[in-house]
């Protein structure tokens, strides 16, 4: 018969296991995202997050009316996009932009990051976006 120190020991045990792996799981839910909708965004940035556990672009976007909006596009994590040829560099405050995003299925102003098509007047693809971005180093 095994001991009750020894049971009492495995049970913390996985308890401990369970309590450190809930949010791990929880943080990667994208269900907030509309995948079904791309919608793209042209705007300036405003900030450029090189962040963990993810990067955000901080987007003014015009609406109707003229009136710059802020959006929060919320990226991958840093590693992945240094991987894909991203920089902390990458963009900057100021820069003129046109990207991809899933967004928000609420409605509010953000989403998730697809592609980003423009920088600057210029064809951009990142992620793969594999040439040097000139001036930025």
């Amino acid at each position: 018969m095994k001991s009750l120190a020894g049971r009492l020991s495995r049970l913390w045990l996985a308890l401990a296991l369970m309590v450190v792996a809930a949010p791990a799981a929880a943080h990667h839910s994208f269900a907030m995202f509309d995948r079904d909708k791309p919608l793209a965004l042209e705007g300036t940035v405003k900030d450029f997050q090189w962040t963990n556990p993810h990067v955000w672009i901080q987007l003014m976007v015009p609406d109707a009316k003229g009136v710059d909006q802020e959006w929060g596009v919320e990226c991958t994590s840093v590693n992945f996009m240094r991987r894909q040829g991203w920089e902390r560099t990458s963009l900057k405050p100021g820069d003129k932009i046109k990207l991809v995003i899933f967004p928000l299925k609420d409605g509010s102003h953000g989403g998730q990051f697809n592609k980003l098509t423009e920088l600057n007047g210029s064809p951009a693809n990142l992620p793969g976006y594999q040439q040097k971005l000139e001036g930025r180093q």
